[in-house]
């Protein structure tokens, strides 16, 4: 009874961190289509090319928010019977699509980079243009940090890699505010070559979200737990006599794993048992985003060689 308890106070406090995590990512959603609209609006007034297309660039950003929100919520389904680890893995998903879709935002940069330094554009500038740019920027500035601050403190994949979806729309802006100002100062070629370093930064930054996605599909354990701070907890728990072959996988804010601990082998079974529990409750307070650990009990005299050969701690 007390392990399904606390299982369910687990389950429970993951779901309202989805709940949080999707109400964020739903402000940020109308504050992005906000930024959006004021680019078009006013690119439209001015007869400014990159702003209109900077506010197309911006209503796509839209795109990754409604991905996250979608995702948390397959994400948030309770385990069945086919799934029985949960859905926690969608989120991972769609955090691969994120970082897709800056790939594909940082190559139309630097497309768009080259097909200026073949027939260069000049941008149109006016005080309406450089003033909405100036004010969008700082609104993407503020939610991506926010975003970054929220999603680290939750431990969500889909919110770090969100506020850097929202990023590259920062650093796109300051793009086209660099083309302004080169302009300006007469050297409209400048425009494209601050495109096209954008566009690289932006790619960086794609395929970092890539693979720190990929780092969570293939079960990379370093990234998740401190196996000498498991240790160090396991073997403070009175009537352990000592521990070996820890492993965990999944999210940082969800994580699995499962451990073997050794006792003496008088100890009774129901006091074994006892051990089990207070190790996994000990190792959840002690390890953040600790969703489930399984408990092996082994007499302590059990025979080496009849373990498996895999280290117990790296």
């Amino acid at each position: 009874m007390g392990e399904d308890a606390t299982r369910q106070r687990s389950g429970g406090k993951r779901s309202e961190v989805q709940i949080q995590v999707r109400r964020i990512l739903i402000l940020i959603l109308v504050l992005n289509l906000a930024v959006a609209l004021a680019k078009a609006v006013f690119g439209f007034l001015a007869g400014s090319a990159s702003m209109v297309a900077d506010a197309v660039h911006s209503g796509f950003d839209s795109f990754s928010n409604v991905v996250g929100i979608t995702a948390l919520y397959f994400a948030g389904k309770p385990p069945d019977t086919g799934h029985p680890y949960g859905h926690g893995k969608i989120e991972t998903l769609a955090t691969q699509v994120i970082g897709l879709m800056l790939l594909l935002t940082a190559a139309g940069i630097i497309y768009g980079g080259v097909q200026r330094l073949v027939e260069p554009v000049i941008p149109d500038i006016t005080v309406v243009t450089v003033s909405v740019m100036f004010g969008t920027l700082i609104i993407n500035i503020g939610v991506s940090t926010y975003e970054r601050k929220k999603g680290l403190e939750y431990g969500s994949q889909i919110l770090v890699a969100d506020s850097r979806h929202t990023l590259s729309d920062v650093f796109v802006s300051l793009a086209v505010l660099s083309g302004f100002l080169a302009v300006s100062l007469g050297y409209p070629q400048a425009d494209p070559i601050i495109a096209l370093g954008i566009g690289l930064l932006i790619a960086r930054m794609g395929f970092r979200v890539l693979y720190e996605a990929a780092e969570v599909l293939v079960d990379t354990m370093n990234i998740l737990c401190d196996p000498e701070l498991i240790q160090m907890v396991v073997m403070e728990t009175p009537g352990v006599t000592g521990c070996h072959e820890f492993r965990c996988r999944g999210k940082p804010d969800e994580i699995l794993a499962d451990i073997h601990v050794t006792v003496d082998p008088e100890t009774p079974v129901f006091q074994a048992h006892e051990i089990s529990a207070e190790v996994e409750r000990r190792l959840k307070e002690a390890v953040p985003g600790l969703a489930d650990v399984v408990v092996h009990i082994e007499p302590s005299d059990s025979s080496p060689s009849s373990r498996p050969s895999s280290k117990p701690f790296r």
